[in-house]
């Protein structure tokens, strides 16, 4: 083994990075590497002047190709020693000119050799050494890996407290069936002594005693169908908590094994050879960025908190009411007092009175008329209030906007979104430590969007948006 790096490093030296064969006739261009005569000559063919290194894209003044005959008889000797020229494996070679691909285009993302490099296809591109492409991209992947992991970890969370939830429910439903049956014992201990009663007084009271006993049977008969309609309902409620369940839990399993297959064949491209991790890294790029995860929405809403508007951030053009609950938009602008709080710019906005740092919360807004515009999301306490901002993430608004029966979120630039109905009531689920804001279709509990995970670092407010004639209200 020892032996061997020398004659690899043999035959490294004597070969030529164009043919990949040993050099024939080698010559020197002005900065210092060595070619065969006829590769560099074909190269530069056609050019009239600036004739650049395929290595270090030095550009020489001509066509001053100084011959090397030490290197040549370096070569005669690894010819003598019955060395094979180095050459990369077969997948590795380009398709097109049957080069070793050394370079990795970062325009294209693919792997390319040196004639590629020097084709009008590639020549404008920046292109790096394949070693140093693949060690920034293994960074890459291995960032998404942590990320994907850190999802795995929150849907986890999510499958345990939903199946929590559901266990809740049924503890209910049995309390409720242990309640009906003690409720039937009594009536039935109750019939067990008036009917005792009525044989102490069958004699006097005959007559009575029928009429008592045929409304008691109506009485009896309607106790039990009351209680066969109590019993299907129960039924009904618990069959379909069962198939919601497994319905979600299903979705949350399904998504964890995407997950882990995702996780799973970055963990092996990372492991891979460079040429082989860099073969196909975009589609695996694209695929880290689509991920996306649904909460069910039997976690979502338990963590549903009241919410109110706060009069001292809202636009002199927006009409609050009392006790906060319900904005609506005007063309016309109230005397307010100008406090640093308060929105003074072009947009009509106001916030919500409650700030959150930290944890999960849920609000729901009612659509009440939606005017010509409307915005509901969450805004940084940094926004600014005075000069206006731009609605995307970047200044500190998560928001989806919707106009005319068109909507789309806030993003830059602007997602177009399609929700299946038309959404009359909104769902704001915000998870400030998870770094994730979806906001639903309350009513079917859709996702109409979810903004892609990233760090909160400041208090966050709930955010209302409504130009002239738009109103809503907070449920």
């Amino acid at each position: 083994m020892a032996a061997a790096a020398p004659f690899g490093n043999l035959q490294e030296e004597a070969s030529c990075s164009i043919c990949l064969e040993y050099f024939t006739d080698p010559v020197m261009t002005e900065c210092g590497h060595n070619y065969c005569r006829s590769c560099i000559t074909q190269m530069w063919e056609g050019r009239d002047g600036n004739f650049p290194c395929p290595q270090c894209r030095q550009i020489s003044s001509g066509k001053n190709l100084r011959p090397n005959r030490q290197l040549g008889n370096m070569v005669e000797i690894a010819k003598q020693l019955r060395l094979p020229p180095v050459k990369p494996p077969e997948e590795n070679l380009c398709e097109k000119h049957n080069q070793a691909q050394l370079l990795f285009c970062a325009e294209d993302q693919r792997l390319i050799c040196l004639v590629c490099r020097e084709s009008k296809e590639h020549k404008t591109h920046p292109a790096s050494p394949v070693e140093e492409a693949a060690e920034e991209h293994k960074v890459k992947l291995q960032e998404w890996m942590r990320v994907l992991k850190k999802k795995e970890e929150y849907i986890l969370e999510s499958k345990v407290k939903e199946e929590e939830q559901y266990k809740t429910m049924r503890v209910k439903l049995q309390e409720w069936m242990r309640v009906l049956k003690k409720k039937e014992e009594y009536i039935l201990e109750s019939k067990v002594k008036e009917e005792e009663q009525y044989k102490t007084m069958r004699d006097k009271l005959r007559t009575e005693k029928k009429k008592i006993e045929s409304e008691f049977e109506k009485l009896r008969q309607l106790l039990k169908e009351n209680e066969q309609t109590l019993h299907r309902r129960l039924e009904e409620m618990e069959k379909k908590i069962t198939m919601v369940e497994n319905a979600n839990i299903t979705k949350l399993s399904n998504q964890i094994t995407s997950l882990k297959a995702l996780i799973t064949e970055i963990e092996k491209k990372c492991e891979a050879p460079a040429w082989e991790l860099l073969k196909d890294v975009r589609s695996t790029l694209i695929r880290c960025n689509n991920v996306k995860f649904q909460c069910p929405e039997v976690v979502v809403k338990s963590y549903k908190v009241l919410v109110t508007l706060d009069p001292d951030t809202a636009h002199p053009q927006l009409l609050l009411s009392e006790g906060g609950r319900r904005v609506r938009g005007t063309d016309t602008a109230q005397t307010l007092p100008d406090t640093p709080k308060r929105f003074t710019c072009y947009w009509p906005c106001v916030l919500g009175s409650e700030g959150f740092t930290s944890g999960r919360h849920y609000w729901e807004v009612q659509l009440l008329q939606e005017g010509r515009e409307w915005e509901v999301g969450v805004a940084a306490e940094s926004v600014d209030r005075k000069e206006g901002f731009t609605w995307s993430p970047d200044e500190g608004v998560w928001a989806v906007l919707g106009s005319g029966g068109q909507y789309m979120a806030l993003t830059s630039p602007e997602t177009p979104l399609s929700p299946h109905e038309k959404p009359l009531k909104l769902g704001v689920y915000l998870d400030y430590e998870g770094g994730w804001l979806s906001l639903y279709n309350a009513d079917s509990m859709e996702l109409l969007y979810s903004f892609p995970q990233a760090p909160f670092t400041q208090r966050l407010f709930p955010y209302f948006y409504l130009y002239q004639g738009a109103e809503l209200r907070l449920v």
